[in-house]
């Protein structure tokens, strides 16, 4: 199964729809957002574009009112930050940094953990958890990356959107 994720897409729609056809066409089953999609619009846009499931995350530079989550079924929305089980992975998804250790210490046993805010994109492992930030799909500050997790292979890697 492919996972793609993504954070700190800051409206920039061109980037969006860029990447969505390459999800779509590469058959991504599941995106995670690690937030600042931004405003409403955004939101749509990679609720109806993408044909699978989407977990969100809040960043602190969102505009839109949450209650529209509900109308997208496929969104399942997490607040400011979140912990699932996917593939039979444990999983923690927030947007700052610093909500990592409140995560850990929600479930120690968390195996991955996706972060964004910083914009940098960054993979490290941390006394054995993989901790992963997927950079930005709107390219603020730095080129716009996302991050393609094969968890079948069990290889998660940083892509630059512009070579995709």
């Amino acid at each position: 199964m492919q996972i793609a994720i993504i954070s700190d897409i800051h409206d920039n729609l061109e980037n969006l729809h860029k990447f969505l056809n390459w999800a779509n066409k590469e058959k991504v089953s599941t995106i995670l957002c690690a937030g600042d999609i931004t405003n409403e619009e955004t939101v749509k846009t990679l609720a109806e574009k993408f044909l699978g499931t989407i977990y969100l995350i809040a960043g602190n530079a969102e505009l839109y009112d949450p209650k529209i989550l509900n109308d997208n079924k496929n969104v399942i929305y997490l607040g400011r930050n979140g912990i699932f089980t996917i593939a039979g992975y444990i999983i923690g998804l927030c947007h700052e940094p610093y909500f990592i250790d409140q995560l850990l210490e929600k479930r120690p046993d968390l195996e991955i953990i996706f972060y964004g805010h910083t914009h940098k994109p960054w993979l490290e492992e941390r006394e054995g958890i993989k901790v992963i930030n997927p950079g930005t799909l709107g390219g603020v500050f730095y080129k716009p990356t996302f991050a393609i997790w094969d968890n079948e292979k069990e290889k998660i890697e940083l892509k630059i959107l512009d070579l995709i």
